[in-house]
């Protein structure tokens, strides 16, 4: 996925004003804003004053507080971004025909926007602690009534945390900073530490007193120094939380680990010496949007890996759409590091910060029926790449923590690279997370991914459906900017695949896509008409230092509450459930539970001896099982567990998992086709019964069907709900406190800043 960097530009002098709304991610750079003059409601007219009721109507809710994340809000639009709905009902129960407005709100952001169905969106930021915003309805056959409601609005995080994960080991320390969208003010970040992201509980370490920096000129950012305990047991995660006015907060995971690996992903994301390591941002240097001569937003990647031709030539490989902008860019473009993300937008050539470090030969075109990959390649400049394909910290652990370059392992497949399989430990270096480890949770995925002409993702440009592609899994695993990176066996470095496209599922866990590696290699071959055949660079197999955070898949699951009418329809079928009891056929007893498959949905657990093939039906009654080995006396005695483990599951069978593959083939481009709310169906394993197969759903959040099959054609079903996968997300937070116009930008041609049609902050429409 690849990241990127919006920006708004006043018609003051040049200076800049952030993006109306940026969509949710990771982010190290920003803008520069400057407050207006003090703000009089209603510009000199009468003051707007709360009454949500009139003798025809009244609105709801009559009073909200919410951030400028929209944290509080208590809906989504269309595309599942939170906004806060209101609802305009007469006094007999019907809906209201109505006109919404704003009013009221902050002195120089405004007040926001709220479209035609009562969707109210905040501005991005703030330049007072809290302001008052006034939604207004007024009745269309009578203009003369209205009704309105009072909002509370306060600054939201403009980022997440920086860095937003890292590892250390036993005393280490680190900084950690976050940003609120706000100029001015006097609000600041409270942090505190838990061993849940939610900061239900206290977590290990230390946090000094934080220190905030507050200008009328750039955003508010706190900091604060973590230090790890003193002696680290085991590996363990612990969160560094920030909460901001109530509302707001965010979270960066600290690997706490005992063997004293210590990595920070700011590495990936500055300009590195040459000759350059590979896992590091770069991208197109002319990736970037323009409004008259100005550069209002920017994008890049991560450079992922060196290829090789027939003819010993060398090149840059990441995605289509971090190098080839999706199509848009011409043969010989430079393709810089660090991206420009990574520069405050600055194009080399257009000041300092950047190295060119190839030039764009191929990609492979997203439009072309042929294509099952988003790859590019560029030929790399002399003396700028390492010639070895080395690879940020994908080497071995050296005695200060730090993790050392290599190649990937390229000595079993000649550089070919491996096929993927289920629950295969998986590891990649990217520009925004650097080194982190998951696992392969879906293989043969097909997956519909939309494509955008400009960086903020305002002018769609196509929509590709790949087959057979990898789905990837674990929290923290990957994030925006991490695109292009490249994804190998963590138990030799061969090179699996080329990450995409992913996003946060609802259980907070990274859900990512990559291309397989030899499909990569083999279509690049094929766009140059056969005459190059190309193969990773790379040195002996050797293992990865794994940097995993966990997968919190069944934990999120299993902590879901039952709706009452699960519950009752989980004791209807407890009954039936029970007559299947018979020790001697390997089921010992039967129990109310909760699906990992769905969550949110009752199972049935049936718990079976661990020593005998016992032979459990998808269903009982119509309700889902959840097959758990145990023995005798802990299923006697209560104490058996109540939900499977991602990493205790066992080795799918070739024939399950030929069978499923089956399934899939034959349904998969139906499902797709008659529901919308499917962009992604692949096979991988049930979490219910890891013995058997499952049809993976990758299901938009915003549109999640009522019924959901338990089974189709036998197989199980699993689903994962999150907003779509897609390739970049747009972010912003703030930079240094200069100007950055392409030449001779005049502050005269700068539009005025229209807060309606800006991007939406959490819209993970990425990745």
């Amino acid at each position: 996925m690849k990241f990127t960097l919006p920006t708004r530009w006043f018609p003051l002098g040049g200076l800049a004003a952030p993006d109306r709304r940026i969509k949710s991610g990771k982010a190290l750079f920003g803008l520069i804003v400057i407050a207006a003059i003090a703000f009089l409601a209603g510009c000199g007219a009468n003051p707007v004053a709360a009454n949500p009721s009139n003798s025809v109507f009244s609105i709801a809710p009559a009073t909200a507080a919410i951030d400028t994340n929209c944290a509080g809000c208590n809906s989504a639009n269309s595309q599942g971004s939170p906004v806060l709905q209101f609802a305009a009902t007469q006094t007999n129960g019907a809906a209201a025909d109505v006109v919404w407005s704003v009013s009221g709100g902050d002195l120089t952001a405004g007040a926001g926007a709220i479209t035609a169905k009562g969707q109210y969106l905040p501005p991005s930021y703030l330049s007072a602690d809290r302001v008052q915003i006034f939604v207004t309805a007024t009745l269309k056959s009578n203009p003369s009534l209205r009704a309105t409601s009072a909002l509370t609005l306060t600054p939201g995080f403009l980022q997440p945390l920086t860095p937003e994960n890292l590892a250390l080991g036993a005393g280490g320390a680190t900084t950690v900073t976050g940003v609120l969208a706000e100029v001015g003010g006097a609000a600041g970040i409270h942090f505190s530490l838990s061993d849940s992201p939610n900061g239900a509980s206290v977590g290990q370490g230390e946090l000094s007193v934080p220190t905030c920096q507050r200008t009328r000129r750039a955003f508010t950012s706190c900091s604060v120094t973590y230090t790890a305990p003193a002696t680290v047991q085991g590996t363990a995660v612990t969160y560094v939380v920030a909460t901001a006015a109530g509302t707001s907060h965010v979270e960066a995971a600290v690997l706490l680990n005992a063997s004293g690996v210590a990595s920070n992903p700011a590495t990936h994301q500055s300009q590195l010496a040459t000759p350059m390591l590979l896992g590091t941002s770069g991208g197109n240097n002319a990736d970037f949007d323009t409004r008259g001569n100005t550069i209002v937003d920017c994008c890049s990647g991560t450079l992922g890996a060196l290829l090789q031709d027939n003819n010993g030539r060398q090149y840059l490989l990441s995605n289509n759409h971090v190098l080839a902008r999706s199509d848009h860019a011409g043969v010989g473009d430079a393709i810089v590091q660090p991206g420009l993300i990574d520069n405050n937008c600055t194009p080399n050539g257009d000041g300092a910060g950047t190295l060119p470090v190839g030039a764009l030969t191929a990609w492979l075109p997203l439009k072309a029926s042929q294509t099952n990959a988003d790859a590019a390649i560029a030929e790399v400049a002399a003396h700028t790449v390492d010639p070895t394909g080395s690879i940020l910290e994908l080497g071995a652990r050296l005695p200060d923590g730090t993790l050392t370059a290599a190649p990937p392992g390229t000595s079993s497949t000649a550089g070919k690279g491996e096929s993927a399989g289920l629950q295969l430990r998986i590891a990649k270096s990217g520009r925004t997370t650097g080194l982190t480890c998951g696992g392969v949770s879906a293989i043969a995925v097909d997956v519909s991914i939309d494509y955008f002409r400009d960086c903020a993702e305002t002018r769609p440009y196509f929509t590709r459906t790949f087959t057979n592609q990898i789905g990837l899994s674990g929290n923290a695993f990957s994030d925006s900017g991490d695109s292009g990176a490249l994804v190998v066996d963590a138990a030799n470095a061969e090179p699996v695949g080329l990450y995409f496209a992913g996003g946060l599922d609802t259980a907070g866990v990274s859900q990512g896509m990559a291309n397989p590696a030899g499909e990569v290699l083999s279509e690049l071959s094929s766009q140059s008409g056969g005459s190059n055949s190309y193969s990773f660079v790379g040195g002996a197999d050797h293992p990865v230092s794994c940097l995993s955070y966990g997968n919190n898949t069944v934990t999120a699951a299993q902590s879901l509450p039952l709706t009452d009418a699960e519950i009752a329809r989980v004791q209807l079928a407890l009954p039936s459930a029970r007559s299947y009891i018979n020790p001697q056929t390997g089921i010992l007893g039967v129990a109310m539970g909760k699906s990992s498959d769905h969550p949110g949905e009752a199972a049935i657990i049936v718990y079976v001896d661990s020593e005998k093939a016992a032979s459990v039906p998808a269903t009982i009654s119509g309700v889902r099982t959840l097959v758990i080995p145990a023995d005798a006396r802990s299923v006697l005695l209560g104490s058996a567990l109540t939900a499977n483990a991602i990493a205790s599951a066992p080795p799918l069978g070739e024939e399950a998992l030929n069978a499923a593959l089956t399934v899939k083939r034959q349904v998969a481009r139906s499902l797709m086709q008659q529901n919308r709310a499917f962009f992604g169906i692949g096979v991988g394993q049930s979490l219910d019964n890891p013995k058997e197969a499952a049809l993976v759903f990758y299901v938009d959040r915003s549109r999640v069907p009522a019924d959901l099959p338990q089974s189709i054609d036998g197989l199980r079903t699993r689903y994962i709900v999150m907003s779509r996968l897609h390739v970049t997300r747009s972010f912003s937070a703030p930079f240094q406190p200069r100007l950055h116009c392409t030449p001779h930008a005049s502050p005269a041609q700068l539009p005025a800043f229209d807060p309606t049609t800006a991007l939406d902050r959490h819209t993970l429409e990425i990745f």
